[in-house]
């Protein structure tokens, strides 16, 4: 199987609906873990000594906290729960530990709750912690349960922080679907107004001559069918896609008479007047696609080409590949450059991944964009003929 037809792997898709990537849920625990285990460990070190016997209880409890991470990101409320429970009995132990430290695990998972669960659930939490107080005001006075407070709060505070910024992220990604699709709908109605039209000079065209030159009425026909069968998957398309309404007035882009994959060239040039070395490779029979995956393919290489001159710092070369195939075409992008930030799609880059993964999306292919491990950024793309025919 090519690189191109797997499944995508976006990085910022699961951020858009609210959730953490397989990718981001192993950093959020490694890096918790390795907190927990580096402060708390250390605390139950030093405060052991002077209790031999209950340390290796205390340690195989933060070992346990340490593990229960793991699963915060699936269920947090669960796992805050846990971390309480071990963390007070850690404090129950080995009372020279203090009860924030003892609770730094629970602090972690309030802070992910706040982030990830609807606001009336991660305020019950923050209700069930902030009981701690009694303990800590026992322990160190106003002080001590003051402290505990803000410590709590602050950890709630910095969830909803997360949270404000996932909401902004979703708005924008929602935006941007919108817009492209808009756009497409603009272009394919465009194109299915332009084949219907050739159908009809066509059917006048073999109508005049049926009866003197059938041999040409019979291209004619032939032609129609043609045009009709790439008009019933522009069709397609566009009752996939939408039309904004008060857009009648044919605001936005105007649809251009194809092929697109044949002015690649001409992309090509606008670019490496900038001093960006381009390499174009175009294989097989890339004439006479239907044209929603000719355009598609150059809109995705469009895309890229501005995603390198923006985001890739330090590019100056990008490799440019569009193969045609019996049953689809394949398109990969791969520049020399490294980015300058991770890309979401609150950034341009982003939006610009949004809009190669709708055009994709409506299509029936298969998009991947991502770094690759030796540097650059890559963009492969698989765009199947039969869905579009």
């Amino acid at each position: 199987m090519s690189r191109s037809s797997e499944q995508p792997s976006d990085a910022f898709a699961g951020e858009a609906r609210g959730e953490l990537s397989p990718r981001a849920a192993r950093a959020l625990w490694w890096g918790s873990a390795g907190l927990v285990l580096t402060v708390l460990g250390t605390s139950v070190s030093v405060a052991g000594t002077d209790h031999v016997r209950r340390m290796p209880v205390a340690m195989a409890l933060v070992l346990a906290q340490a593990g229960a991470l793991r699963w915060q990101a699936r269920a947090p409320v669960a796992v805050l729960a846990a971390n309480a429970a071990t963390g007070l009995a850690v404090w129950a132990l080995l009372p020279a530990v203090t009860l924030t430290g003892a609770l730094l695990a629970a602090q972690i998972t309030l802070c992910v709750v706040s982030a990830t669960r609807p606001r009336r659930v991660s305020v019950w939490a923050l209700a069930a912690m902030s009981l701690a107080a009694w303990p800590a005001f026992g322990a160190g006075g106003p002080a001590g349960a003051t402290v505990w407070l803000l410590t709590v709060i602050l950890a709630w505070t910095a969830g909803q922080w997360r949270r404000a910024q996932r909401e902004r992220m979703r708005a924008e990604t929602r935006r941007a679907v919108v817009e492209e699709r808009a756009r497409i709908a603009r272009e394919v109605h465009d194109v299915v107004a332009h084949t219907l039209s050739v159908m009809v000079i066509q059917a006048g065209a073999a109508d005049d001559v049926f009866a003197e030159r059938p041999e040409q009425a019979r291209q004619a026909l032939r032609a129609i069918e043609t045009g009709a069968r790439s008009a019933l998957g522009e069709l397609r398309l566009l009752l996939r896609a939408f039309r904004p309404d008060g857009d009648e007035g044919g605001t936005g882009e105007q649809w251009e008479s194809g092929p697109w994959i044949a002015r690649l060239e001409e992309l090509a040039e606008t670019v490496r007047a900038t001093g960006m070395t381009v390499r174009l490779h175009r294989g097989g029979a890339t004439g006479g696609l239907p044209a929603t995956v000719d355009q598609a393919a150059y809109r995705i290489v469009q895309e890229a080409l501005t995603n390198t001159l923006r985001h890739a710092a330090d590019a100056d070369e990008v490799s440019v590949r569009v193969t045609a195939e019996r049953d689809c075409v394949e398109v990969r992008v791969v520049d020399n450059g490294r980015t300058t930030h991770s890309i979401s799609p609150a950034t341009g880059a982003g939006r610009g991944l949004v809009g190669m993964k709708e055009r994709v999306r409506l299509v029936g292919g298969s998009l991947r964009a991502g770094p690759l491990p030796g540097g650059g950024f890559e963009v492969t793309a698989r765009l199947p003929m039969e869905r579009a025919s």
